[in-house]
């Protein structure tokens, strides 16, 4: 089939535009690759956290695919006017369709703003405990310490309360320790301050303290409270533990089970008589 000059005309210029349109796009996809690499290059010598370092080479790349897309439209002669007005009725109908994830990127937002938690922060989140390995706009992801990886949409994590662990260079560690309701208090005291200089790691500033808690159900409550380093806090508690356990073993005190005194008020006595009783009738009729 033969083909009218104009016709060919017009797919050649087409053409044209298209495979114009393609190297184009292979190339801004290209540069924003590079820019991005450089953005990550620059901060990575500055001061600031690896939240932010991580974020804004994706944020320079995107901006420059953007801006590729739209002067790429302008080889079609689009008016880039008509576009802006086409995209904002998109993403109004977007909005509407993906009001959660609008949520979580609205909350991404406010966490880069207010840095309630950072990059490498070991933190209580969602009833997890773990290390924060990278937060973006829509989503925060956590490593836990049993090499778990958490995904958790940021929605979640801004309304959520957060424990962060290691934000200070020191935490205090609380043993609570049960003591006999026999054993003497002052001879109870005097066993877990003499456990202290056994606990290796501690801090001697602010100084360990021997609370008496309360008296409890099985037996008398005392707090045994000793300052870590922040990275040596595991490591304290047990060696607080078995410090003050072998402290009164040592002082013949013992750590009572949990018990319970149950009293039947007579009930044991007429359970006894009718089962005397039922079991003299069974005699009877068999003789």
């Amino acid at each position: 089939m033969d083909l009218s000059p104009e016709l060919m005309e017009l797919i050649i210029d087409y053409g044209t535009s298209v495979v114009g349109v393609l190297v184009f796009i292979v190339v801004v996809w290209i540069v924003a690759g590079w820019i991005g690499r450089l953005v990550r290059q620059s901060l990575e010598t500055s001061p600031l956290d690896d939240t932010l370092t991580r974020f804004f080479p994706r944020l320079a790349r995107w901006l420059v695919i953007i801006i590729g897309i739209v002067m790429a439209l302008g080889i079609f002669g689009i008016q880039t006017a008509s576009f802006a007005a086409l995209l904002g009725a998109a993403a109004f109908a977007i909005g509407l369709a993906f009001q959660g994830t609008l949520s979580h990127f609205a909350a991404g937002v406010m966490m880069l703003i207010f840095r309630p938690i950072n990059v490498g922060d070991v933190v209580n989140l969602e009833g997890e405990m773990g290390k924060i390995h990278e937060i973006d706009l829509i989503l925060t992801k956590m490593d836990t310490f049993d090499n778990r990886r958490l995904t958790i949409p940021n929605g979640k994590v801004f309304s959520s309360a957060i424990t962060t662990l290691n934000q200070h260079d020191k935490r205090r560690v609380d043993v609570p320790v049960g003591a006999d309701y026999g054993a003497d208090i002052d001879a109870t005291r005097a066993a877990l301050e003499k456990a202290i200089p056994n606990i290796e790691g501690k801090l001697e500033e602010p100084a360990p303290q021997i609370v008496l808690d309360g008296l409890g159900d099985s037996s008398v409550d005392w707090v045994v409270r000793v300052w870590a380093p922040t990275p040596d806090w595991l490591a304290v508690k047990q060696s607080t533990t078995r410090a003050v356990k072998m402290a009164l073993d040592e002082a013949g005190i013992g750590i009572p089970f949990p018990q319970m005194d149950v009293h039947l008020d007579g009930e044991l006595d007429r359970y006894e008589a009718k089962r005397n009783g039922a079991t003299a009738g069974t005699e009877d009729a068999r003789a």
